[in-house]
């Protein structure tokens, strides 16, 4: 990123290392002398120790942006809020910005995969697309990514994108309905890829250099995916579940259930475009078979 605003960004990854968390998920402080935290962390009081110490003498946190409402991301905000002072910034409370595709599904009774969501989380002030707010002399622009979920906010600081869970380097992303839907989540892709960016800054893993190449190569991946749940439906009809099976066939068992969830979500997109076809209401379990 530019001299200018490299020294203006601090990483402050937390120990929650995991299958799904990576080496851990990423805070960053973003100024000088007046700051804002984007994604804090979970609620630990380790990691709120790490983000005061990254703070120079005489620095203020007056501003805290949230990607998206899960608890890895989103927990330490009212505890760091309190301390501060700072409002908290977010799209909005973790169930806003479903599609009506994914608020029927909900109502219906499919629940998300277990992926931590903040159901408590609110945040002070509501954020939609196109919003700026200024932290000290940094300009920062909220861009609505619905997709891992429906209230998902990438920020943008002059060309440098701070992505949180929608797109990373070291693995793809998490689209578990009815939180994550997978046609909003190639649109989001689809719409990042219209501007140009220096780095990419996300909620897990390094910082990503070429954010083009990376965000050209997670679009041809889920393209490819699809493509590969299109062969199994044509060859034989079979649940989330089955085709994940069928798919993932090198995927340790353990990660298998977040698998699933993703094939849901291309099952469910799929149904929305006419491509596929689910035996009954939509649920965990349903049987799809091809048009």
């Amino acid at each position: 990123m530019s001299q200018s605003i490299k020294a203006m960004v601090r990483r402050v990854r937390a120990a929650n290392a995991s299958a799904m968390t990576g080496s851990g998920t990423n805070a960053y402080v973003l100024g000088q002398g007046q700051v804002a935290v984007i994604d804090p962390g979970p609620d630990d009081p380790a990691q709120l120790a790490a983000i005061f110490a990254a703070l120079a003498p005489g620095e203020d946190v007056t501003a805290i942006l949230v990607t998206h409402a899960h608890l890895d991301h989103s927990a330490l905000a009212p505890k760091l809020a309190q301390i501060t002072g700072a409002s908290v910034y977010a799209y909005g409370k973790a169930e806003d910005g479903r599609s009506g595709t994914m608020q029927a599904l909900a109502a219906a009774g499919l629940a998300g995969g277990g992926e931590g969501i903040d159901h408590g989380f609110a945040p002070d002030v509501t954020l939609t697309d196109g919003d700026h707010l200024m932290v000290g002399a940094l300009s920062v622009e909220a861009i609505h990514t619905p997709g891992h979920m429906g209230g998902h906010l990438c920020f943008a600081c002059e060309e440098h994108l701070f992505s949180g869970d929608h797109a990373m380097g070291w693995a793809t992303s998490l689209v578990s309905p009815p939180d994550g839907d997978m046609g909003a989540y190639m649109r989001s892709l689809d719409r990042l890829l219209q501007r140009r960016w220096q780095q990419m800054l996300p909620g897990h893993g390094d910082t990503v250099p070429d954010p083009a190449a990376r965000l050209t190569e997670l679009v041809r991946h889920r393209r490819t995916r699809e493509g590969e749940v299109l062969a199994e439906l044509a060859r034989a009809p079979g649940t989330a579940a089955l085709l994940a099976q069928r798919i993932y066939t090198t995927t340790p068992a353990a990660l298998l259930p977040a698998a699933s969830r993703n094939v849901l979500a291309h099952l469910i997109d799929l149904s929305d475009r006419n491509m596929a076809v689910p035996e009954g209401p939509i649920t965990a379990a349903t049987q799809f078979s091809a048009h």
